[in-house]
């Protein structure tokens, strides 16, 4: 039961897999603009830049104690040192153009607008739904991150640790965190297998909140990619 539940998990990300996006595929394919980039850069970061309090709010609803390190050690690995996540994030942007104060201060377009907002709600609500979340997210970063390592130096000419060094951290920092929550998920389900469709739901919407921030982007850019 359990490898059936994880192939259905798997079809959702493969549905709804950000590199399907036709955003993602015009990084690829060198069709964006440095100013492209730029306003991607602003908009994600209103994401990126929250994400390690939506580890926290799972950490703070979980009553598990191992799940709880697990946790605190993935939101270290987000916000310590001189090289945190936001910052790494700050460096990539610097280096297609976006100043600090125009990521900080960017005002949030709609489909960014929906993406925090359906990451904060799930990241408050059950613990494991909003495991389910990250999960969702950190699943998918290894392959989105070398896609966009190789966009980058094939398409842009950027090959600088500050335009690469935030999605190199992620292709590998991500896979054990991926598989960190999903170890604990499953165990979830052995214990109640009536979360399966809960978790499965978390899964999809955090998905569909992802994609909706990048089809914010085109959609304030006027970049034709309906996905």
């Amino acid at each position: 039961m359990i490898d059936i539940f994880w192939r259905e998990v798997e079809g959702i990300l493969e549905s709804k897999s950000l590199l399907k996006h036709p955003f993602y595929q015009a990084w690829t394919m060198g069709t964006l603009t440095r100013e492209d980039l730029a306003h991607y850069a602003q908009q994600y970061y209103q994401q990126e830049a929250r994400f390690p309090r939506y580890i926290s709010a799972v950490h703070s609803n979980c009553p598990e104690l191992k799940t709880r390190q697990t946790l605190i050690e993935n939101l270290t690995h987000e916000e310590s040192g001189p090289e945190n996540h936001p910052e790494l994030w700050l460096a990539f942007a610097g280096a297609v153009g976006a100043s600090r104060e125009s990521v900080q201060n960017a005002e949030m377009n709609p489909g960014t607008k929906k993406c925090v907002e359906s990451f904060t709600k799930l990241s408050r609500g059950s613990w494991q739904s909003g495991l389910a979340a990250l999960y969702a997210y950190e699943a998918q970063q290894p392959a989105v991150a070398k896609t966009k390592i190789d966009g980058l130096k094939k398409n842009y000419g950027l090959d600088s640790k500050a335009a690469l060094g935030f999605f190199q951290v992620h292709e590998t920092m991500d896979a054990w965190h991926s598989e960190s929550e999903k170890q604990i998920l499953t165990e979830e389900i052995r214990k109640n297998p009536e979360l399966r469709e809960e978790i499965k739901a978390s899964v999809s919407e955090a998905c569909d909140s992802l994609n909706a921030l990048l089809d914010g982007v085109c959609e304030t850019r006027g970049i034709a990619c309906h996905n």
